[in-house]
């Protein structure tokens, strides 16, 4: 190894530490520092030459010592070396640095080349834990940024087909018309326009004596938002609107892999919100697989359509747990903006424990309440429950109060209506497509389930 390949120290401060911390280098190395006007801030980073001129070592301005996200601009902001870290002895806050390390050096590449490498770090390789949950982050971003074209319907089929297989799970995807014969007729509604065929995917692993977990997440593959149809600046991200069905396969594999005491089924409704003679309508009414009869009022609303029978049939196998995942509606974005996800739960205590994962490994979400008295936005005069309306008001709460129609009283069920988008470049969070609430439903899963 020469002397360019040796790593580099790496050191990390604090806004509060950073006097004590510059008091104890070099007196070159503190007047640089100094006459560049580091400070520690949370997101900075600077640095410093040795005796002979050359690369000597560099600080990174952090905040909280257990977020990833401290960490997260290091990739980008320091020469693309090697980085030996300096001082982080703390096991927790390295898992946070490697974790926030990777997350700041991705980069989606699949239909281009990358701008520059990232610096990186001279550490062994993250514990399998790390890893494996950095990889799950990894798969919602890739599958996420993936144009529709390639990652249509058919093309998440066989994701989780291949995830099936890597760890001995069963699959099946029922296609088509099919739908209909097997009674998923609210997902065959929303997804028959298109020339790629609607699907239920389905994956079941475990132990039969463990207890059953069931992840259901939207596919929504592209929405033009039907004959309803969405502007231009509102259909432009659409390829993102599988994102809850990311997360909740994403989710999956990674309790796959760390080998979660469960019997998981996961189930993603994987369809193209198209326009064409098969579209369906505003005013239809359309059947689902509880029995409970749907007014279309707006065809843009076809996520909880696809939910609606997915968390049926999940439910049909009494889960000791229910999650799904949506990117379901603008008015989350409205009420929380695009980092929080919005939490909707029918149970205190499961309500409870995802916040405190939430807090716990710095991944929060934010909950909102199932206010009943907004089902009056959902009436319909022909069908039992319409859904949408004309109000404006609550429209998140409305769109989870529609799911929760299909999920019996009793049943553990929660429910993360996520945006899964960074809308621009911030430090650990490239723009495009983002996992969020990931890490914190798999801590709420261990905790229940370990």
């Amino acid at each position: 190894m020469t002397a360019a390949d040796t790593p580099h120290p790496l050191h990390f401060v604090s806004r509060d530490a950073c006097a004590g911390w510059l008091a104890r280098q070099p007196a070159p190395v503190a007047r640089w520092l100094q006459a560049q006007g580091f400070d520690g801030a949370p997101g900075t980073a600077a640095t410093f030459a040795d005796a002979e001129g050359n690369l000597g070592g560099a600080v990174l301005g952090i905040g909280d010592p257990l977020d990833p996200h401290s960490y997260a601009h290091g990739p980008g902001a320091l020469p693309a070396v090697a980085w030996t870290p300096v001082g982080l002895d703390d096991p927790a806050a390295r898992n946070a640095l490697q974790l926030g390390w990777g997350l700041g050096s991705y980069r989606f590449v699949r239909f281009r080349t990358a701008q520059r490498a990232p610096a990186t770090l001279a550490l062994d390789a993250p514990d399998a834990a790390t890893a494996d949950v950095l990889a799950a982050c990894v798969r919602v971003r890739d599958l996420v940024n993936t144009p529709t074209e390639h990652m249509g319907p058919e093309q998440l089929h066989e994701v989780v087909e291949a995830i099936a297989a890597a760890h001995g799970a069963r699959f099946e995807a029922i296609v088509g018309d099919e739908l209909l014969a097997r009674n998923f007729p609210a997902i065959h509604a929303v997804g028959r326009a298109s020339h790629r065929a609607p699907r239920l995917l389905r994956l079941d692993w475990g132990d039969p004596s463990h207890p059953r977990l069931a992840i259901v997440g939207k596919g929504v593959c592209f929405d033009t938002g039907g004959l309803n149809l969405k502007g231009g600046d509102g259909m432009r991200n659409m390829k993102k609107d599988m994102g809850g069905g990311a997360h909740a396969i994403a989710l999956a594999e990674l309790a796959m892999k760390r080998a979660l005491p469960v019997r998981l089924t996961l189930l993603v409704p994987a369809v193209e919100n198209a326009i064409g003679p098969l579209s369906y309508r505003p005013g239809e009414v359309v059947a689902t697989r509880k029995g409970v009869s749907v007014e279309i009022d707006n065809t843009d609303a076809e996520g909880r359509m696809v939910l609606c029978d997915a968390l049926a049939c999940a439910a049909e196998e009494s889960p000791a747990l229910l999650l799904d995942f949506a990117t379901l509606t603008g008015a989350a974005r409205i009420a929380l903006g695009p980092d929080l996800p919005a939490l909707y739960a029918n149970d205190e205590a499961l309500a409870a424990q995802w916040l405190q994962a939430g807090v716990d490994v710095r991944d929060p979400v934010w909950r909102l309440p199932l206010w009943r008295p907004y089902l009056r936005y959902l009436t319909s005069h022909v069908a039992d429950i319409a859904n949408s309306g004309p109000s404006k008001m609550g429209g998140s709460i409305a769109a989870a109060l529609f799911l929760e129609r299909f999920v019996p009283e009793g049943l553990p069920w929660a429910h993360l209506d996520v945006y899964a988008w960074n809308d621009s470049d911030r430090p650990g969070r490239p723009a495009g497509g983002e996992a969020q609430g990931l890490r914190s439903a798999f801590a709420l899963l261990r905790a229940r389930f370990s």
